[in-house]
Order: C-alpha cells, then sequence, then structure tokens
C-alpha cells in the first residue's frame, strides 16, 4: 500500500517546490516593494490605526510582533498584529500588509460569514490536522495486518480529519482574498498611496494570497492521494 511510499514522497516533493518557489517569489516581491518609500511618510502602523479608525472601529489594538511575515490579526483579543518591519517601516510593501490586516478586523466587525466559520472551525482543525495523519497511518497498518474492517475504519476516520484541514484552507482562500480586497479599495478611495505605491501593495497582495492557493491546492491533492490509496487497499 501507498506505491513503496514513493508516490507520497514525489507528492510531497512537488508541493513543497511549488510553495518554495511561490513564498520566494512572494518574499522577492515584498523586497522590491519595500524600497518605494510612501510619499505620505505614514507607517504601517500609522495606516493600521487610520483604516480602523476610518472603519468606525474603535476596539482593535495595533501591536507589534517579533518575526517576519508574522503578520495577523487575533479576533479572539482584537489586535492587529504586525511584524516589526512593517509596523515601523514607510513602504508600500509595509502599507499593504497593514491595510490587509485590517481587511480582517473589519470583516470581524462586520461579522463577515466566511471569517465567522473560519474562526469556529480554528480549534477543531488544529486537534484534527495533529491527529490525522498518525491515524491514517495506524488504519493503513492495521489493514495490512488484519485486512479491511476495523483498519479500514480507523483510516477512514484519519482522512475525515484530514478532510477538515482541507476544508479549512479552501475557506480560508475567500477570507484572504476579502481582505486583499478591502484593504487595497480602502487605500484607493482614501487616496493613501499614489498609482506606483497602490499597485505595489496590489502585486504584494496578490503573491500573498497564491502562497494560500498553493497550501489548499496541496492539501486537496494529499487527501485525494490517500483516498486513492486507502479504497484501492481494499482489492
Amino acid at each position: 500500500m501507498f506505491g513503496g511510499y514513493m508516490g507520497y514522497y514525489i507528492l510531497v516533493g512537488i508541493i513543497a517546490l511549488v510553495s518554495w518557489a511561490v513564498s520566494n517569489k512572494l518574499k522577492s516581491k515584498f523586497k522590491e516593494y519595500s524600497q518605494i518609500h510612501l510619499q505620505n511618510g505614514m507607517s504601517g502602523a500609522e495606516i493600521a490605526r487610520k483604516m480602523l479608525s476610518d472603519n468606525g472601529i474603535n476596539d482593535v489594538k495595533v501591536i507589534s510582533v517579533q518575526g517576519q511575515l508574522t503578520d495577523h490579526y487575533n479576533p479572539a483579543n482584537k489586535t492587529v498584529n504586525l511584524s516589526e518591519p512593517v509596523y515601523n517601516q514607510r513602504n508600500a510593501a509595509a502599507a499593504a500588509v497593514a491595510a490587509h490586516e485590517c481587511g480582517h478586523a473589519v470583516q470581524h466587525a462586520k461579522a463577515y460569514s466566511w471569517l465567522t466559520m473560519r474562526s469556529k472551525l480554528v480549534p477543531v482543525v488544529s486537534v484534527a490536522s495533529r491527529m490525522s495523519m498518525f491515524v491514517i497511518i495506524g488504519g493503513v497498518v492495521l489493514m495490512s495486518i488484519i485486512g479491511s474492517g476495523l483498519g479500514m475504519t480507523v483510516a477512514l476516520i484519519g482522512l475525515g480529519l484530514f478532510a477538515m484541514g482541507t476544508i479549512f484552507a479552501f475557506i480560508t482562500l475567500p477570507v484572504e482574498y476579502d481582505a486583499s480586497n478591502r484593504a487595497l479599495a480602502w487605500l484607493e478611495s482614501s487616496n493613501m498611496l499614489t498609482r506606483q505605491e497602490h499597485d505595489g501593495a496590489k502585486d504584494a497582495l496578490k503573491w500573498a494570497a497564491r502562497t494560500y492557493v498553493v497550501a489548499a491546492i496541496g492539501s486537496l491533492a494529499t487527501l485525494l492521494y490517500f483516498a486513492l490509496q486507502i479504497f484501492g487497499g481494499r482489492r
């Protein structure tokens, strides 16, 4: 079963290669647009606070966190967490990321359905993602020892757990794209950026979104591979 694991290793290798290529492209884009300094002189933190204020959101804090590309919005404590470069710098890349994370805060304030669904799934998926591989492999081992029956049941439970992670990855896509659309619309309507700065911010967010697309497709491909191997093992 699992074709001597060769097929799985090939699949993982392809997914890893594509993910690496997109991630590298994203990093190069952010480096490029970090050289486009904003004419308005505002930092990422200032842009974030301005976007929140313009959207009538007064209960969300903008804070600085360590690391690079560690930016995120935390709906639990209502904080826009910006990495140190984004928080402090005054360039198109920082503006794009800051506005994008505030886009999530706007989604939260407006009870955007996809974000609500995603938030409800987080605790379940965090457990399922850690267990799925162990359960699938355990089921496969049982199938090879005692045949179908209990082994198949365990493998299918593992497959179901993995499927939850895949569904979560696809639910994440509209959440991320919508946050970027809200960010870009506000940056344009508020005249925060020049045309060159806005184009840079738009391109940076486009490549950021593609990392989520790759993750979702990779998860689906892995799920289908497991399903084919498990059901193929019944023959």
